[in-house]
């Protein structure tokens, strides 16, 4: 029963879950084992035991909490609000947040409500979808590059030559970054390797 938890129990096992963490993610996961994902040997009654991976959850909020009893036994249900970077798997915080209170836990609704830059403003509905095919796509890639890569701007030359496949000289910005010309728009998606600016992936024409 987890009837007896008061809130600020819940609350403390939620801060142990917050920061940098060594999650073990959950045996049902997509994670490949040997070449084969690891839910198919569950559900072939293999006993599936996964590596620790270290995640960072930045936000983890109790944002509501409901008391109930089901079949005689007092539940707990709450709601939270989840930060957390790549890679975190949402149903083993649930898992290790009653593992940590003594009490078991479990994922009961999931909802993703943005990824990186991207929130539920810009989602569609497959209604909706269906509706606006087959002009689907409700933001410019331009503004989409803007949000999920750092910019750098380039002047006509730059832009030229990177339209053309060339190479730029380095910056120093770390990781796939977007380059846009002079009239804002988008020219290639970047990295560096041994100082020079290496497209991978180049949108605007030669």
């Amino acid at each position: 029963s987890a009837g007896h938890l008061a809130e600020e129990e819940i609350r403390a096992g939620l801060r142990a879950l917050t920061g940098e963490i060594e999650q073990v993610p959950s045996a049902v996961s997509a994670i490949k084992v040997n070449g084969e994902r690891a839910y198919r040997r569950v559900r072939a009654g293999e006993e599936v035991q996964l590596a620790a991976r270290r995640v960072t959850v930045s936000r983890l909020d109790l944002v509501a909490l409901r008391r109930s009893t089901v079949a005689g036994v007092e539940v707990t249900d709450i709601d939270i609000e989840v930060d957390c970077s790549s890679g975190t798997y949402v149903r083993a915080l649930a898992r290790d947040l009653g593992a940590g209170l003594g009490v078991g836990g479990h994922l009961t609704a999931l909802r993703r409500t943005a990824v990186g830059g991207f929130t539920l403003a810009e989602a569609l509905t497959l209604t909706e979808l269906e509706e606006r095919a087959p002009d689907v796509v409700s933001l410019p890639l331009a503004a989409a590059a803007t949000r999920l890569f750092p910019r750098r701007d380039v002047g006509p030359h730059d832009a030229k030559v990177l339209s053309h496949g060339g190479q730029l000289a380095a910056v120093g910005i770390e990781g796939p970054y977007a380059v846009f010309d002079p009239a804002g728009r988008l020219i290639a998606v970047v990295r560096e390797r041994a100082g020079r600016a290496r497209a991978e992936v180049v949108f605007a024409p030669a």
